[in-house]
């Protein structure tokens, strides 16, 4: 769904702009770079197509950044831009394409069915798992019965039900074998639980461990996540320079030096390395304890424009093209909090093995973390990105990350 929403939006941007400025380079450029920033903002995302005002403001956001851009590049190649026409273009893109996501969105849940699943496995080992399936999902997935089953339970209920979910792999595989000679079709708890949620739940991993297990074993870095590393890093570099040049001078004129703040941070594979920053905190009041336990009485006034805009990360792309980070991945923890993980949380020794990034999958769909219980949720997510990790999703994450900025996600 999100996807033709994607194409649809972006082939009624390009439309619009056509029919008001007969520009046919303009108007396919903009309905392009349309369909990207309303991916980059989530416009699409199932939630957000549930609100009319969420449409309106992110597709707002969309129009006017790529309004911009657009005129940024034809000022540049001195394409001359017919920018009355272009406005009553957007003007009448507003309240058009909301209106057209928010039906689409309305068509979809009243033409599909929702999928009833029968459950294999005991409801008391998985139910909280399933009930938040069955929310995410906007009553997409339902669940209607959970069977301990001998054959000839199952039999008789496969009568009613074409889809099977499988939440506990030993109990199933005392009916595969009947399962597979009838016609229906079989999901396996891990995969629909990552599909709807976008994290793993750490009692997932409890219950289908020698399955993760196999596939956390097959984690590697990738040669082309390499290159994409060096060159965002040189790119990032050339754009940040002038911000870190001035940022640096307020930091020495409010609070003196030191304008990089320096610290020891955990890495692949639990190696150690100096993890910088541009400095935003003041250093009284430190609390070892809990180091982000009061930032907001510690910062300093340019501080917290520089952490609103992450700009106070930007010398970190000096680390990516080091090769001791990478632009995503799970971000570096502190020593405090990687010994606090280490031993409370289990599983988190996975999120090691890939270099940990200036944005991530856990920065991009949580929120800043200061409590052991938002740990163990941003591990989970951590550990979906380390499973699911390609190029593709990469990139997302690169572009969401914009989103993430404006709307202050996980920023403190």
């Amino acid at each position: 769904m999100p996807t033709v929403v994607i194409i649809l939006d972006s082939l009624l941007a390009a439309f619009i702009l056509y029919c008001f400025t007969n520009e046919v380079l303009l108007a396919t450029l903009y309905g392009i770079t349309f369909g990207i920033s309303i991916f980059a903002f989530r416009t699409c995302d199932v939630d957000h197509l549930e609100s009319l005002h969420e449409q309106l403001t992110r597709v707002g956001v969309s129009s006017v950044l790529t309004t911009l851009f657009l005129s940024a590049l034809f000022s540049m190649l001195k394409f001359r831009i017919p920018y009355f026409r272009t406005f009553y273009a957007i003007v009448s893109l507003l309240p058009s394409i909301p209106a057209l996501n928010v039906a689409l969105r309305k068509i979809e849940r009243r033409s599909k069915k929702p999928v009833r699943f029968l459950v294999i496995g005991k409801k008391s080992d998985t139910e909280d798992i399933i009930r938040e399936i069955e929310e995410k999902s906007q009553g997409r997935y339902l669940f209607s019965e959970f069977v301990n089953p001998s054959p000839e339970v199952v039999l008789k209920k496969m009568e009613t039900h074409t889809h099977i979910l499988v939440a506990d792999y030993k109990l199933y595989e005392t009916v595969k074998e009947l399962v597979r000679k009838h016609k229906v079709q079989v999901e396996f708890l891990p995969h629909l639980a990552e599909k709807v949620l976008k994290r793993i739940p750490l009692e997932l991993i409890d219950k289908f461990r020698e399955y993760y297990e196999i596939e956390f074993e097959k984690v590697s870095e990738s040669p082309v996540k390499r290159i994409i590393d060096v060159i965002g890093a040189v790119v990032g570099l050339v754009i940040y320079a002038p911000l870190i040049v001035v940022a640096g001078l307020l930091i020495l004129i409010e609070d003196g030096k030191p304008v990089i703040f320096r610290q020891v941070r955990i890495g692949r594979n639990g190696e150690p390395f100096e993890f910088i920053k541009l400095r935003t905190l003041r250093n009284e009041n430190y609390n070892p304890e809990n180091p982000n336990s009061n930032i907001s009485e510690r910062a300093l006034t340019v501080g917290k424009f520089l952490r609103r805009t992450r700009i106070d990360e930007a010398p970190q792309f000096w680390l990516v093209l080091k090769g001791k980070m990478s632009l995503v991945g799970p971000r570096p923890e502190m020593i405090e909090y990687h010994k606090l993980s280490s031993e409370n949380i289990p599983y988190y020794s996975y999120r090691l093995k890939l270099k940990p990034g200036i944005t991530g999958w856990a920065q991009i769909n949580f929120s800043h973390t200061t409590s052991l219980d938002e740990y163990r949720r941003k591990t989970e997510y951590d550990l979906y990105y380390i499973k699911n990790r390609s190029t593709l999703l990469d990139l997302r994450i690169l572009i969401q990350t914009i989103e993430a900025l404006f709307w202050r996600r996980g920023a403190r």
